[in-house]
């Protein structure tokens, strides 16, 4: 499930609070990457477990119609599309995908508001209205319906976040990776497959005796950097004027802390790999200059590692 772009930001954040918190051992630090990595997966099962939910409470609006002083034709024969949809079933059904919810203590039912706003923004959609009027009625059609809720109605939703935050701190940032592996699900089902846990990390859904554990690389990623830290943010310290030196902010440091540990743990990660991947991060975790900082000084020192013997590849064009 996790590729090593999100690894290296599960990483990095666990990295940035240990330096922070400064009497945080690799241990302690290593049992935070392992929480946070599993955190991402638990966040999954949650989002796809509202599909029922959402269902629900289109439920419980028909027979609050039917229940009316003076209903309507329409309130007393209802399209049941949404409601009766075939999706929700199989979620609501599967043993041991709610064993799993029990197990973490994962619901919705104290989230009714946020159900009921979601469900309200959804039946005013075009894409409802035409999976309502559609005479079609297959599992495709609901999987394709829901695939537009994730992709529509979770992303930016203020609600949603503060929920999301309350209930796990490595929930932050988490949310987007977390609903397309929901979309991916989906279209699972559609295809006619049925649910099962997904591996935690990306390489152990692949097959080959070559394929490199995702696992031990963030593990020794963390530990690399853990054990290289003083070393590197030294190196950062030397490489910048006495001006750039008070400016260095600390989410830089980390980030090229880890490229360069990247650099020189791993022998099989092209360089110009290890350096997109932490410009890519100074992004999103640093300030506007961070970008062209990072890519700056990590070239840099980078370079001066490798003439110095500490880098060395596996391979032609690595390095």
């Amino acid at each position: 499930m996790l590729n090593r772009r999100i690894l290296r930001i599960k990483a990095y954040k666990v990295l940035y609070g240990s330096v922070i918190a400064e009497g945080t051992t690799l241990e302690q630090a290593e049992v935070q990457l392992e929480q946070a990595c599993e955190a991402t997966r638990d966040l999954y099962i949650y989002m796809l477990s509202i599909i029922p939910s959402l269902t629900q409470i289109a439920k419980d609006r028909i027979d609050a119609a039917k229940s009316k002083l003076r209903p309507t034709e329409e309130d007393l024969n209802p399209n049941m599309k949404f409601a009766e949809n075939e999706m929700a079933r199989l979620i609501a059904d599967d043993i041991d995908l709610n064993k799993l919810l029990a197990k973490k203590k994962l619901s919705w039912a104290q989230y009714d508001i946020l159900l009921k706003k979601v469900m309200t923004s959804v039946a005013s959609k075009e894409y409802y209205a035409q999976y309502m009027e559609s005479s079609e009625r297959s599992l495709a059609e609901d999987c394709k319906l829901f695939t537009r809720i994730f992709e529509e109605e979770f992303d930016d939703n203020q609600d949603l976040e503060m929920i999301l935050e309350e209930k796990s701190m490595h929930w932050v940032d988490d949310l987007p990776y977390a609903l397309s592996w929901c979309c991916r699900t989906l279209k699972d089902f559609a295809d006619g497959k049925s649910w099962s846990l997904l591996p935690l990390y990306q390489s152990e859904m692949k097959k080959g005796e070559d394929v490199e554990s995702d696992k031990l690389f963030v593990r020794r990623l963390l530990q690399s950097s853990y054990a290289g830290y003083e070393k590197y943010s030294a190196m950062v310290a030397e490489a910048v004027s006495g001006w750039e030196k008070e400016r260095l902010f600390l989410s830089d440091v980390v980030l090229v802390v880890m490229g360069l540990a990247e650099a020189v743990t791993f022998p099989t990660i092209p360089v110009k790999v290890t350096i997109n991947e932490y410009v890519e991060l100074a992004k999103y975790y640093g300030t506007p200059k961070s970008r062209a900082f990072v890519n700056g000084l990590l070239d840099r020192l980078v370079q001066n590692l490798a003439n110095d013997g500490a880098i060395a590849k596996e391979g032609k064009g690595l390095l």
